[in-house]
């Protein structure tokens, strides 16, 4: 098997992973036309029944716990997570791909999730947490196309804290797969359309 034009980045961040998920889609445009959809992706325009429902469900135990809904952001870049989420950009290899990801406990009603910098996120080992890593990456398909590819890797930091999420897993997986495939959609969407909505 060829080895890839560039190394992945979450390859960096987490090597080896326990749990994960990994969906493509082929995009009818060039590479550098499709990473800038990538880039300038804005998960609020995610959309579809599923979708909505997927989103509204996690947020359910926190709408309960606070009596008001969470703030509704107009606008969500991938490079907007610095800003006020929990995620953080870990890296960007520009035009190739970009990863970001978070630390925390996903598997609570209330995800309990740890601030972090990106230059401490490889050498965090507290146990009893989740460290998500999420990929989008897109290399040359054909003459003309590029394959995107959205992945999840997720590193457990002690023994408890992978059974804990090996149960969690089992139950969001449909609902991860359900928000990767939106991404890869939307992105493909933006590319092929020149970014009309």
């Amino acid at each position: 098997m060829a080895s890839l034009p560039f190394p992945l980045l979450a390859d960096q961040f987490a090597p080896r992973s326990e749990f994960g998920r990994t969906d493509h889609v082929v995009v009818d445009a060039d590479p550098a036309a499709t990473y800038k959809a990538v880039h300038n992706l804005d998960l609020t325009d995610l959309h579809g029944f599923l979708v909505t429902a997927a989103v509204r469900l996690r947020e359910l135990p926190e709408r309960w716990r606070q009596d008001r809904s969470p703030r509704q952001r107009t606008r969500l870049t991938i490079q907007d997570l610095d800003a006020g989420t929990d995620w953080v950009v870990l890296g960007e290899n520009p035009g190739h791909e970009i990863v970001f990801g978070a630390i925390g406990k996903a598997w609570k009603p209330v995800a309990q999730w740890v601030p972090v910098e990106a230059r401490d996120f490889m050498d965090f080992n507290a146990p009893g947490y989740a460290k998500v890593v999420c990929s989008v990456s897109v290399l040359p398909y054909g003459q003309r196309r590029t394959l995107v590819t959205a992945e999840m890797r997720v590193v457990l930091t002690d023994p408890r804290a992978w059974l804990s999420f090996r149960r969690y897993w089992r139950i969001s997986t449909p609902f991860v797969g359900i928000i990767s495939r939106a991404i890869l959609r939307t992105v493909k969407h933006s590319a092929e359309t020149g970014g009309l909505r």
